[in-house]
């Protein structure tokens, strides 16, 4: 009996190693995604100078405010891809006035981040544009510091977003990506010649430029996008001239700083539960499962003397003598 149980027990103890060591990489794999339900807001402000179509003249220095939602078409998800659409909204709040809004859906891979080709996914309604590289709104589970192919939705395709640092953010640990655009055609618009300075031209298409410096912070461990650091310029080149059409730099408000934070802090603690929590209770288990049980399987009776009187029969009496 005491084999039986040993050899049972040092077949639990093996498992729990092996269950172990497959928690923090195969099984968190398998577990460890983003959702297909998300729903959050998130606030940009700062300073901007745009042209106005409305006054058909620059507006310098205006207190601007934008806005983010993401929400999750749980519906059109699967259990390897998420679906979520995005809508933003960008006011004007020193002359209480709209500047833009945009609307995106996207499909992507929902432990990599990776964009997928389909479910309807769109920039601005325009299904002919083909989202590539990552979302941007989440990164890899596990970022590494290296360069990563971030899709940006001004010039509809994917562009370098380069490792810079680490850094803290509300407490998080977080690593700093930058994009940087030269000025680089992104389209073209047309407005009346009168705007560029073209007498006697009705209308004129001139080409878009665009400019960046976007910086994201990144939770290495969730992927989560925790900060972001928006500064763009975009300009219409008319011959030697250029018409400013925005210039502005836009910072996370502190109150979504910490809603971003305190969503994260619930994948941060699944992970910790999957890559390190349960590991090291199985592994502690499995080895004390483990041992016990090759002890006890290769026990004898002889090696426990009280064990072996016990089983040991009684001697027979001498008989008694003979009349």
């Amino acid at each position: 009996m005491r084999r039986v149980i040993g050899l049972t027990l040092a077949g639990l103890g093996a498992f729990l190693i092996v269950a172990a060591l497959l928690l923090p990489t195969y099984i968190s794999g398998k577990i460890v995604k983003f959702p297909l339900d998300e729903y959050m807001t998130a606030t940009l402000t700062g300073r901007v100078s745009y042209f106005s179509p409305s006054t058909l003249t620059v507006q310098p220095g205006v207190a601007m405010r934008a806005t983010y939602t993401i929400k999750g078409d749980r519906k059109a998800g699967t259990s390897s891809t998420a679906v979520w659409n995005e809508f933003s909204y960008v006011y004007d709040t020193t002359h209480a006035t709209t500047y833009q809004y945009t609307t995106r859906r996207f499909a992507f891979d929902r432990r990599t981040g990776q964009l997928v080709s389909c479910c309807g996914a769109s920039v601005n309604g325009n299904t002919a544009i083909r989202q590539t590289g990552l979302v941007g709104y989440v990164w890899p589970i596990g970022t590494q510091k290296k360069t990563y192919q971030v899709f940006d939705t001004i010039l509809n395709k994917p562009v370098p977003f380069r490792y810079e640092g680490t850094a803290t953010i509300g407490g998080v640990p977080a690593y700093r990506f930058a994009e940087h655009v030269t000025t680089t055609q992104s389209g073209t618009q047309t407005l009346p010649g009168s705007l560029a300075g073209l007498k006697g031209q009705s209308s004129v298409t001139l080409p878009e430029y665009y400019q960046a410096n976007i910086i994201y912070w990144v939770d290495p461990a969730t992927g989560a996008l925790l900060d972001v650091n928006e500064s763009e310029k975009l300009t219409l080149a008319a011959g030697a001239r250029s018409l400013l059409l925005y210039d502005g730099d836009l910072a996370v408000t502190p109150s979504s700083l910490r809603a971003v934070v305190k969503l994260d802090s619930s994948g941060r603690s699944e992970l910790a539960l999957l890559d390190t929590t349960i590991p090291l209770a199985s592994g502690l288990a499995g080895v004390a499962a483990l041992v016990t049980g090759i002890v006890l399987a290769r026990l004898r009776r002889e090696d426990h003397p009280d064990l072996a009187d016990a089983a040991a029969p009684e001697p027979a009496l001498d008989p008694a003598p003979a009349p």
